[in-house]
């Protein structure tokens, strides 16, 4: 990991993020890795029956009292938002129709976004290049936390209000760490977002769309699915700044717990990850597989906030 500094409690490196140098060495030695790269001919219509199944829902919830619309929010919605999150985000990799179909993947990105009530595709796929291509990069990658929520969120009240917190810390903290541009792509994931908002509203009433809003809010911050975010980056193991989770919760977040294989080669869609891990490259993977609820305990004062390789030195490419 190169020479190491102390900033607080960040673990700072000198070094670039080290995902693509060991894909370099493993397609190096396991060139039939390639044969697994490439769209998953079953997301779109998997992301297509969870969009229709959320336009359902609006329409059962129109009658229910307000603490059921956020209890189903909650229960229902909000696993099949977190669900949707993780399948844009394969979308973010064009795995839905392929590299030279990037159009048609933003666009049904935008699709996929329909259940959320506010936009995110766009602006997510924007960010998320970055946080592959500079890893912990100071400044770079907006899905490391900033200095002050590292030096707030000490004490195991705060981390817990932290992780309640966490959709706005996702959405706000690339607007003061590096701000972009608006792009025409968010304008039109913004405008067809609030359209179907509006017809939800003008043809249902208030609720279906306040039951969106929430199971998306609800689902990024508490909730047992969410416990992906803070399993992939934060330093459980000294030296290690990806980790792997295998259970049964890949089941219904597209494996997303394959974190360090993803990292390695985004280009392979969640449904082909577990080829890699079960074949040839096993052991490579082994040192990084933690159980998922064991990183999540706001109790131990050895795992916070600051808990993240940070690379002072990542260039910009």
């Amino acid at each position: 990991m190169g020479n190491r500094v102390t900033r607080g409690d960040f673990e700072w490196v000198y070094t670039e993020q080290p995902h693509t140098q060991r894909r370099r060495e493993i397609l190096a030695k396991y060139p039939t890795i390639k044969s697994l790269m490439g769209p998953d001919p079953h997301l779109k219509w998997i992301v297509s029956g969870m969009v229709l199944t959320q336009l359902l829902a609006c329409y059962l919830v129109k009658a229910l009292s307000w603490k059921w619309i956020f209890f189903w929010a909650y229960a229902f919605g909000g696993c099949i938002n977190h669900s949707m999150a993780l399948a844009i985000h394969d979308i973010s990799h064009n795995v839905a129709f392929g590299n030279k179909q990037a159009k048609w993947n933003r666009w049904f990105a935008v699709f996929a976004n329909l259940p959320f009530g506010l936009p995110y595709s766009a602006s997510f796929k924007k960010y998320h290049i970055d946080h592959h291509r500079y890893l912990g990069g100071d400044t770079l990658d907006v899905d490391v936390p900033t200095d002050f929520e590292g030096w707030f969120f000490c004490t195991p009240f705060r981390k817990f209000i932290w992780l309640i917190l966490q959709p706005f810390f996702y959405s706000l903290r690339p607007l003061y760490v590096n701000p972009k541009a608006v792009t025409q792509m968010e304008i039109f994931n913004a405008l067809v977002q609030f359209s179907i908002d509006f017809i939800i509203y003008y043809l249902w009433g208030l609720k279906p769309v306040i039951y969106l809003i929430a199971g998306t809010l609800l689902c990024m911050g508490l909730h047992p699915i969410a416990g992906h975010f803070i399993a992939e980056h934060y330093m459980f193991l000294k030296g290690y700044e990806t980790y792997s989770y295998y259970g049964p919760l890949n089941w219904i977040t597209f494996n997303a717990g394959y974190h360090m294989e993803h990292h390695d080669f985004p280009s392979i869609p969640g449904c082909k990850l577990s080829l890699i891990w079960n074949g040839l490259l096993k052991h490579i993977f082994q040192t990084a597989k933690r159980p998922l609820w064991e990183k999540i305990e706001v109790k131990d004062p050895k795992m916070g906030v600051w808990g993240r390789v940070t690379h002072r030195q990542c260039k910009r490419v």
